[in-house]
């Protein structure tokens, strides 16, 4: 039995599950938001207050995966713990508290991990694909063709940050649209031929897109089966924009598929992914409930097959 737990921007996610020869076996998802780049200074770093939460939760997490067994763990930070200047400071405070040793991992090493537990669920898994984590501090972007990784970049812009730095929804969606044109210039001159891209099928994964897609089937109880591999219309995310934009932040958590914590940060993530599909003339975005955690846990099955 194994154990993964990432301490994202927005929330903390834990995944237990075992390898099995027919694939990984997952056995408990748990996730909490925490917030943890919610009040970030520059200057300063992680709010002390945001870091009481994200230990708290992270505390919880290694104590349930002790109570399940589990004979290995790992725990990353992302985006927040990146770029703030005290993110050595909450790896102190895991270390001392749960013994786990928080790993600060790069951009591209989440890029990679987040692709390796998208694909693993996708059906059929597409020939050639843009798989497309936008997270609370950063998004990152993995071309594929044909399993070859042509292009990935991460970039250190989320929805945590863009909702509590650009509230102006007029003013963000021109600097998210400013953000596509440079993702998809990044591609081109990374080796991205114009015909792979315009071919690409959308892959969406984390929050954004799984809120979105549980909104989409109307939600009640959040069953993750049904959130892979559904499509997401650009002209109902066209639709579902502009019904939100007339709803206070309470009143966008009060519909089924939110949760507490997502009401303010699911605008940024919605104009990102309809900019995205826009520029690249494409109708749907398909979501896969994977990514990072199923990656993690996949690099354990193969560490013991080798």
């Amino acid at each position: 039995m194994y154990a993964a737990i990432d301490i994202g921007s927005n929330t903390v996610r834990m995944l237990i599950g075992e390898c099995k020869q027919n694939g990984l076996q997952p056995r408990l998802y748990q996730h909490q938001i925490t917030r943890l780049a919610g009040g970030y200074q520059p200057e300063i770093g992680l709010a002390r207050e945001s870091i009481d939460r994200t230990l708290a939760v992270v505390s919880e997490f290694a104590r349930i995966a002790a109570d399940y067994g589990v004979e290995k763990i790992r725990a990353v930070g992302t985006a927040a713990l990146r770029r703030a200047e005290n993110g050595q400071h909450l790896v102190n405070l895991v270390k001392m508290k749960t013994r786990l040793p928080l790993e600060i991992i790069s951009g591209d090493e989440e890029a990679r991990l987040s692709a390796t537990g998208v694909l693993s669920v996708l059906k059929p898994t597409p020939q050639t694909a843009l798989i497309v984590d936008i997270g609370g501090g950063s998004t990152e972007l993995v071309f594929q063709d044909w399993h070859e990784v042509v292009h990935s970049c991460s970039y250190p812009v989320g929805v945590v940050q863009l909702s509590e730095e650009m509230p102006h929804a007029e003013s963000r969606r021109q600097h998210v649209k400013n953000l596509v044109v440079k993702f998809s210039t990044d591609m081109l001159r990374s080796g991205v031929s114009p015909l792979q891209l315009a071919g690409v099928q959308l892959i969406g994964t984390a929050g954004t897109f799984t809120t979105l897609a549980a909104l989409d089937l109307k939600m009640s109880e959040y069953d993750r089966s049904r959130i892979n591999n559904h499509q997401l219309n650009l002209d109902w995310l066209l639709a579902t924009q502009d019904r939100l934009d007339g709803m206070s932040i309470a009143e966008r958590e009060q519909l089924p598929g939110f949760e507490p914590g997502r009401g303010d940060v699911i605008m940024p993530g919605l104009e990102m992914i309809i900019a995205l599909c826009q520029y690249l003339k494409q109708q749907s975005i398909r979501v896969a409930d994977s990514g990072l955690l199923e990656g993690l846990l996949l690099d354990f099955c193969a560490d013991r097959s080798d």
